[in-house]
């Protein structure tokens, strides 16, 4: 896991995030299991345009890490606020 996260774009990440949040609750159309695949696309083109319209290994693996990670770090937000629901609120007694 310590090698992806070196390739890992916080910039890219951040816009996944968003139209990541976007696609999720607000085109209903798009499955849940179709957001990692989008995400991890786009991550790509994004790195891939950050770069200058560059392609190489690293470049393909910094765009799919981001864009994977932006999934991981957006359902590891919702399972800490749905705990947190459940346990009366933000800094409930666990």
């Amino acid at each position: 896991m310590e090698l992806l996260q070196e390739y890992i774009v916080a910039a890219i990440m951040a816009i996944c995030v968003g139209i990541g949040f976007i696609i999720k609750y607000s085109l209903d159309f798009i499955p849940n299991k179709y957001i990692p695949l989008i995400l991890g696309t786009l991550g790509i083109i994004i790195n891939i345009w950050a770069a200058g319209w560059a392609f190489t290994p690293e470049i393909l693996l910094g765009g799919l890490a981001s864009g994977l990670a932006a999934t991981g770090a957006f359902e590891a937000v919702r399972n800490l606020v749905v705990k947190a629901d459940k346990a009366g609120g933000a800094g409930g007694n666990d």
